[in-house]
């Protein structure tokens, strides 16, 4: 579950020393200084992945340095991955500088001095930050050094996936059981070090299981990506991924459905979440059904009661009686 901290909690004149506080003890000692400390605005939160922690944070404009000094007073001897979400920010890190919009992603080291400055533009600042610690990744001592304080986009490809599942750790990650953070810390390493490694050209140094969760990743993206494509085959997405649809169903065989199984699945949860969106509910059920390549009014039907217990009809009905849905579609 999400530890949340809120400046809102502590008086207005100890704001910013309370947020220097938290920084210190969350990721590291820092000097900070600020246009805005006299109305400073901040919330962070923290996840407890196991291997690794993510953090959130929102705040005023803030300028940082990493001092020799302040490394020798405490180093986690991590590494920091940190995607912005809100805001622009400045970054120099062993002789390299970058400047970010949200979804962008950083990289730094703790042990190395760097300097930041943050400009939330109207209201705060917002980035996610993964805390990855040196020995968690499985790519050899200083093998993704050249990266440090460089931006990396992730506008497409296993960086957009990174960035996607720790955005949606912030969504769902208070719905999570203890063990099952765990295998998202597990998760979060191996995409962290899948992105890292593939801008080093050093993929292959990867061990074989966390090269094929990060495939498994991929393609579980682009199925998301292609649901309305009726012809998404098994065929089709072995081909766009380079591999044999032999190696595809190997990806699935551990899993608790194959792949066809997976896109029918995801196939039927689009169209429960279209059937209760008030603003579809003059469109007939099978154009519903045919959006999501459900080509037989009759085989869908059955599917849909098979999955879910209940007609399309009746469904439909009985979401307009509860109301509007109040969000994405999130599980049965």
């Amino acid at each position: 579950m999400w530890t949340k901290l809120s400046a809102a909690t502590v008086p207005e004149v100890e704001r910013f020393d309370w947020f220097n506080d938290v920084i210190s003890h969350s990721l590291m000692p820092l000097v900070l200084a600020s246009e805005r400390s006299a109305d400073f605005q901040a919330d962070a939160a923290a996840l407890d992945l196991g291997a690794v922690q993510v953090s959130s944070f929102a705040y005023s404009h803030v300028r940082s340095r990493r001092t020799p000094a302040l490394i020798r007073r405490g180093d986690p001897e991590q590494y920091q991955l940190s995607l912005l979400t809100r805001g622009r920010m400045w970054f120099t890190q062993c002789g390299a500088e970058a400047e970010l919009a949200p979804g962008d992603m950083i990289l730094w080291d703790t042990s190395h001095p760097f300097e930041a400055d943050c400009h939330p533009g109207r209201g705060t600042l917002g980035a996610l930050v993964v805390q990855l610690p040196r020995t968690a990744l499985p790519l050899r001592a200083g093998r993704i050094d050249p990266l440090l304080g460089r931006r990396i986009g992730a506008e497409s490809g296993m960086a957009a996936i990174l960035a996607q599942f720790l955005t949606s750790l912030g969504t769902h990650g208070s719905a999570c059981s203890p063990e099952e953070l765990k295998r998202l810390g597990t998760v979060a390493v191996e995409l962290s070090a899948a992105v890292l490694a593939q801008r080093v050209d050093a993929y292959r140094e990867l061990p074989a299981e966390a090269r094929a969760r990060a495939l498994r990743e991929r393609i579980d993206a682009f199925i998301e990506h292609h649901l309305g494509d009726p012809e998404l085959t098994p065929a089709l997405i072995a081909a766009a991924h380079g591999i044999s649809v032999r190696r595809l169903y190997l990806l699935f065989r551990d899993g608790a459905e194959s792949v066809s199984a997976t896109v029918r699945r995801l196939r039927l949860e689009r169209c429960r979440a279209d059937l209760a969106r008030p603003e579809l509910a003059a469109r007939p059920v099978h154009d519903i059904a045919a959006r999501w390549c459900f080509g037989n009014a009759a085989a869908f039907s059955r599917a849909f009661r098979e999955a879910y217990g209940i007609s399309p009809t009746a469904f439909r009905r009985a979401a307009a009686q509860a109301g509007p849905p109040g969000g994405a579609y999130d599980g049965p």
